[in-house]
């Protein structure tokens, strides 16, 4: 109202300036109350209504059911291939020319979850003798006993071994006689047992782990005086092989621990037989640890394991220490299709006088044994080319240490016996495999291998070979006949010799023989009268190729075995 009544006064003031001369009188009094001010701020009151709560009881409510199970119907599978039926026994019964006599009986237990069992007995002998050589009879019988039990969490296996092995040290061009026969027989007696406990934790966070023991005893015939019994080759070997792996996620980290112990006797120590005969005892031992680890990468495509072996040998006294490498590395391409690899590896191969007479039979009972080590880098590649045909080419570089080379004794025996000797040397192998297989009818499978060596001491590695040549195959008829073939074909080998003659080279004064070419073709034919019996025909060495197998030591030239099969 203030602010009205003083606008209204400008203007009011302003007229009368503007209008000189005019007055006016205004007469009249008016009353104007006085004016109050609020000292109250402004607020705003905001009224909560309440919201009545409404309750809803429960209401116990209960229904009656009935279950019923319904049987559900075994799923059946149909099949074209069924499981081949088993028998318990195996019989195979033949003879040969030079009047070969075979026998040969497996047992085993069928299937079973939780129980194995079983044995093998086998005998075979000659009676025959090889045309201007000494007499060459031999017999072979050997006997194997196994068993073990399943579980699912371990499983346990043991198994017991005998054999008997006679023969003639028939490399010497004489005629027969009873005498020489008896002095020139030689036997071999090899018992041993062992047994693996493995365990089979399927949770990857446990540790899974094997242990195994072997014991094996191997015996040199002995001499028929009483006095002289003790003079011939008796050899323990003790074993203890231990593992354990561990899974992490990809990978796999595992070690193994063994321990190997040899005690080869011949004769009495420190006595002798003769001047040159003197009692030999020789203890060997071999104690390695080899942890590894393998990891896994792109779908199990790419592998790599990485690790030692860790080896301390104990000869003659002394104890060494060696470390051999073991890396590889490999990668899955195409779905298998090619498998590049390479690796560094090596280890250390205990020798005792079974493995020796293994590879060569003819040995004198008084020999030097030396373990062998071996450290070679390899690489190659293999594959499938189809679900039918395999192959692989690869190669490896190395070198062996105490290498046995087999030559010609001519200290304890009339050249007619064999004898180790050591040496080192580098190996360069080239090899290249492949392999067919259609279904249950065709099987092929070649080997085809180049070998070099260069030898410190001796001109050339005795009796290995340089080129190789394998071949193998079976082709089953109707499941009626059952065809096999066996070829080897060897090129290379030499034999050291102590006197010049015919075919015979001298280098860094060694007397060298040219061993020739091996030849040896093996083929045979097994007729199925029912599932029950059979009848088999073996044709061995059928291109009656006489080869040396080893200096002076000729094989038969042809030799044909028949006989049938039961399985009850």
């Amino acid at each position: 109202m203030r602010y009205i009544l003083a606008i209204w006064s400008v203007f009011s003031v302003s007229s009368l300036f503007a209008q000189s001369g005019l007055e006016i009188i205004v007469d009249g009094s008016r009353f104007v109350e006085p004016a109050d001010r609020i000292d109250l701020n402004p607020f705003i009151v905001d009224t909560v209504i309440p919201t009545p709560i409404i309750e809803y009881p429960l209401l116990q409510l209960k229904h009656e059911t009935d279950t019923e199970v319904s049987m559900i119907t075994p799923a059946s599978i149909n099949t074209k291939e069924t499981l081949t039926q088993m028998y318990n026994s195996y019989l195979k019964l033949g003879v040969g020319t030079e009047f070969m006599p075979l026998g040969e009986y497996y047992f085993d237990s069928k299937r079973s979850k939780k129980f194995i069992y079983g044995g093998h007995v086998k005998h075979l002998s000659s009676f025959g003798d090889i045309s201007g050589y000494a007499p060459a009879q031999f017999d072979r019988t050997g006997v194997n006993l196994y068993g073990g039990i399943n579980q699912r969490r371990y499983s346990l296996r043991g198994d017991m071994h005998y054999k008997n092995q006679g023969l003639h040290y028939y490399g010497t061009p004489l005629t027969q006689d009873t005498l020489i026969a008896d002095s020139i027989a030689q036997r071999y007696g090899d018992f041993g047992f062992g047994a693996l406990f493995s365990s089979h934790k399927k949770d990857s966070a446990n540790l899974n782990y094997k242990v195994g023991f072997d014991y094996n005893n191997y015996t040199s015939r002995r001499p028929k005086e009483e006095v002289l019994r003790d003079w011939r080759a008796n050899e323990n070997n003790f074993g203890i092989k231990t593992s354990a792996w561990y899974k992490y996620g990809d990978e796999i980290f595992g070690a193994d621990f063994n321990v190997r112990y040899n005690v080869y006797k011949y004769g009495i120590a420190d006595s002798s037989l003769t001047a040159l005969d003197t009692g030999l005892v020789a203890n060997n031992g071999i104690v390695n640890l080899h942890p590894t680890a393998i990891m896994r990468r792109f779908d199990d495509k790419f592998l790599f394991r990485f690790g030692a072996d860790i080896v301390f040998n104990g000869e003659n006294g002394k104890t060494k220490a060696h470390i051999y490498p073991d890396i590889e590395v490999k990668y899955s391409m195409f779905n298998d299709i090619f498998i590049p690899y390479a690796g560094l590896g090596g280890g250390m191969k205990q020798i005792t006088f079974k493995s020796l007479t293994n590879e060569n039979e003819f040995l004198i009972p008084n020999i030097e044994l030396r373990n062998e080590g071996e450290i070679n880098v390899y690489g190659g590649i293999k594959g499938t080319l189809s679900k039918r045909l395999g192959f692989n080419i690869g190669g490896k570089f190395g070198r062996i240490t105490n290498k046995a080379l087999f030559v010609t004794d001519t200290t304890f025996s009339a050249g007619n016996k064999f004898k180790p000797i050591y040496d080192t040397m580098n190996i360069a192998m080239l090899e290249g495999s492949m392999s067919y297989q259609l279904s249950n009818k065709i099987k092929i499978d070649g080997i085809a291998r180049f070998n070099s060596y260069n030898v410190f001491t001796n001109s050339y590695a005795w009796n290995l070979p340089q080129l190789e040549f394998v071949l193998r195959g079976s082709y089953n008829l109707y499941d009626k006949f059952l065809f096999n073939l066996d070829v080897n074909l060897e090129h290379g080998r030499k034999a050291l010799v102590y006197a010049p003659g015919a075919g015979i080279t001298e280098e860094n004064q060694q007397f060298i023989l040219d061993l020739g070419f091996i030849v040896d073709a093996n083929v045979g034919v097994e007729y199925r009268y029912n599932k029950r019996i059979s009848a088999f025909v073996q044709l061995n060495n059928f291109a009656s190729q006489q080869y040396m197998r080893w200096y002076n030591a000729p094989v038969q030239q042809f030799q044909a075995l028949g006989g049938v099969t039961f399985r009850f």
